[in-house]
């Protein structure tokens, strides 16, 4: 079965292709579509509305996904926002609101959305890496806040790990496992492709 993701972000793409290459019959393959992101508060609000606004475009089954970062004592800040304040900041950016904060507890949370046009259903599903914001840029390794963000359990930023390594710890890497159980179950005669 052909799996579509909607993304344009190759960096989520080679993760999604890590985490979902041992399901058998299972093909994904990227698929770059713009389409509008609603600003609203939670992630699980902007994966509903891409699905809603996608199905009816592809009528093929596909995922998309979205992340943020939050951090505590910025009040969740960038959460929702995350895409554009990257674009706009960066990791220095982050690291300058931080400058001379102890505590820089954080946390990344991904929504996936899957829709399967043949049921007409809809499913989210959602991982959460919990940890703290770094003193400094480390890693080159991953996309985004990769290079400050340090996952509980680890002294390595994502951006110094790999991705096979960082995907036992990384809020994406959870939701794609959540989302690979859910696609083992399903039976692939289901699907017309």
């Amino acid at each position: 079965m052909k799996i579509y993701f909607v993304t344009s972000n190759n960096g989520k793409y080679n993760e999604a292709k890590e985490k979902l290459k041992g399901i058998k019959n299972i093909q994904l393959e990227q698929k770059i579509i713009n389409y509008p992101e609603i600003q609203t508060d939670t992630l699980e609000e902007v994966a509903e509305y891409g699905i809603k606004y996608l199905k009816d475009k592809l009528k093929k089954p596909f995922i998309l996904e979205d992340a943020g970062l939050f951090i505590e004592h910025l009040k969740g800040f960038p959460g929702v926002y995350s895409a554009y304040v990257f674009k706009t900041i960066g990791c220095k950016g982050i690291l300058n609101l931080l400058h001379d904060i102890e505590k820089r507890d954080a946390y990344f949370k991904s929504v996936i959305g899957f829709y399967n046009p043949e049921a007409k259903e809809m499913k989210i599903f959602k991982g959460i890496s919990r940890g703290k914001i770094s003193l400094e840029i480390r890693g080159t390794n991953g996309f985004g806040y990769d290079p400050i963000f340090i996952p509980e359990g680890e002294s390595r930023t994502f951006g110094e790990m790999k991705i096979n390594e960082k995907n036992k710890y990384s809020h994406r890497g959870k939701s794609f496992e959540k989302l690979a159980s859910f696609l083992k179950k399903l039976k692939i005669e289901n699907f017309k492709v």
